[in-house]
């Protein structure tokens, strides 16, 4: 499936206003376009994000997702973001600690010949299957850094403190860095091998068995001066930092992109720590920005791409989008703290929960979620959204109109480990997946809010010429309570119920297009027409993806 292209605000919004919502400055714009010229209503699209950090090592995750695509396609799924799919210092590695970009788990390195997900050969069987069902693939990149390097080299460096890394604690002196990466299992796709001067900072002494933060010595070398300012400079992550002033290195990555778009049909990139990604030095725009040209020069078409830049300042956001001249899209990491705000504080206004996030100024340019890898428990961003509020959080990035909506492999299927090591279930009693069906059915038209009251909140979705049926959806985060909406004459002696089975009553739409809609204490009802097309299809998602 083609995913849309970012080369201009508008040239986006024109494409793909259908698919990802228009934005609050345009409600229902789109559908009434559609309506006049009785052109086809484009279907919504949902993202999922196929794994969570406690995937089990068992190198069967692709097996897995084989099995489950033809269930996600059903309920409305239409792109998926798989894991770092390159080889890791370890066999159990997550992909983040990434050691070969060119190791898609076909090559004898690092204790195994697949990565924790599989290996290649099963990797392009999901390839295949997602291409037969039109459902389209973005690869999780990890640029910044390398790990597991084959050997260590004598490495002149500058120790620097870890609160401010623009800070020399000590003067130059050599360690034995492992910043040597032969890549002996490897003979094909690249020849580029990497020593100490591709590198721009390291954390480990292998001769004083020290961990720490060393700046590599050298010529033109420092860190970047066009990244993220938390603890004085971003740059530095983990583990060997690439330099991307080496002529050697933007050329390799480079030249990575294409090739691993064209091996696996991918569709688009979700860029890891990209605040620590960004450079500028001797270059006249960024390294990212540089890639995604020539992605979209060697392919020949606009790639989909989304940013990991987790900061919950807006402005931070909206300034990388306009460095990068909107050719990205970002998560909306405001969003998820707002979440977390609202589902902690009692009586919370639930009518805030858009107030300084990216979606409410960049829309098209946003992509809403509710957790991830980085934010689910006992992770490192962890954000803790109440359980009781997951429901109304998907209800907020699926059922409205703003922003692109991605789905967290946790939430439907579950996380597996953690801090006490336990098994969570799915969230919202299995729900979330009718909730995507739903976007996918009846989320369609002008959106009509019913703002009045702080803890009850409601609002229509009116459908379209081609979409008729639209939906009703409220939600409370105190004592239960209904709102009088209005569905549209052309519904009248229509009976409505709730697609989450929460509410058992059914809703009578009067003479006058309107119904009184319930919904249940600290939750969320979606209502629809009870006889309404692809009612029949809810409640059937296979959530035991381990069984």
């Amino acid at each position: 499936m083609a995913s849309p292209g970012f080369d201009k605000r508008r040239a986006f919004f024109n494409r793909v206003a259908g698919k990802f919502g228009v934005g609050n400055k345009f409600p229902g714009l789109f559908e009434a376009r559609a309506e006049d010229d009785r052109k086809p209503t484009p279907e919504n699209y949902t993202m999922l994000q196929f794994f969570e950090w406690y995937v089990p090592a068992d190198h069967k995750h692709w097996q897995r997702l084989l099995g489950a695509l033809p269930e996600l396609k059903k309920i409305g799924i239409d792109n998926i973001w798989i894991p770092p799919a390159c080889k890791a210092s370890k066999p159990e590695g997550n992909g983040y600690d990434i050691y070969d970009l060119y190791d898609l788990g076909e090559f004898n390195a690092k204790g195994s010949v697949g990565t924790k997900w599989g290996t290649k050969e099963e990797l392009l069987q999901v390839c295949k299957k997602t291409d037969d069902l039109e459902i389209g693939l973005y690869f999780d990149a990890v640029l910044n850094h390398k790990a597991g390097a084959d050997k260590w080299e004598t490495t002149k460096v500058v120790k620097v403190d870890p609160n401010d890394r623009n800070r020399a604690i000590s003067g130059p002196y050599d360690i034995d860095a492992w910043v040597g990466f032969d890549f002996p299992g490897r003979d094909k796709y690249s020849n580029q091998e990497y020593h100490w001067y591709h590198f721009s900072a390291t954390d480990y002494d292998q001769r004083t068995k020290e961990t720490a933060i060393y700046r590599i010595e050298g010529e033109n070398k420092h860190f970047a001066t066009d990244v993220d300012n938390e603890r004085g400079n971003y740059d530095f992550l983990m583990f060997a930092d690439l330099d991307y002033a080496h002529h050697e290195v933007r050329t390799d990555v480079k030249n990575w992109g294409p090739w691993v778009a064209k091996e696996l049909g991918l569709d688009g990139f979700r860029f890891d720590a990209i605040k620590a990604s960004l450079r500028l030095e001797h270059y006249s725009e960024g390294f990212l920005l540089e890639f995604v040209r020539n992605l979209d020069a060697k392919l020949g078409r606009d790639t989909f791409c989304v940013g990991e830049f987790w900061k919950t300042s807006r402005d931070s956001l909206t300034a990388y989008l306009d460095k990068m001249h909107h050719k990205f899209t970002l998560f909306d990491a405001p969003l998820v703290e707002s979440f977390r705000r609202v589902s902690m504080t009692p009586r919370a206004d639930l009518r805030s929960v858009w107030d300084g996030t990216l979606t409410q100024v960049e829309p098209w340019n946003s992509v809403t979620l509710v957790m991830n890898h980085d934010t689910q428990p006992s992770q490192a961003l962890q954000i803790d959204v109440a359980d009781w509020f997951i429901p109304l959080a998907h209800a907020f990035i699926l059922l409205r109109i703003d922003g692109y909506p991605c789905v967290f492999y946790g939430n439907i299927y579950g996380i597996k480990g953690g801090v006490p090591d336990d098994w969570r279930g799915p969230s919202a009693g299995g729900k979330i997946p009718d909730m995507v069906l739903a976007r996918k059915l009846y989320a369609y038209g002008d959106l009509n809010d019913y703002m009045d009251k702080p803890n009850l909140i409601g609002w229509v979705r009116r459908g379209t010429w081609d979409r008729p049926n639209g939906c009703a959806v409220v939600l409370s985060n105190a004592e239960m309570g209904q709102i009088r909406m209005y569905v549209g004459t052309e519904h009248k002696g229509e009976v409505w119920t709730d697609i989450m089975g929460w509410e058992s009553g059914e809703v009578h739409i009067g003479d006058h297009g309107f119904g009184m809609f319930p919904v249940g204490s600290c939750s969320v009802s979606i209502f629809v027409k009870k006889d309404a097309p692809g009612r029949e299809k809810f409640g059937k998602f296979n959530d035991q993806i381990y069984a």
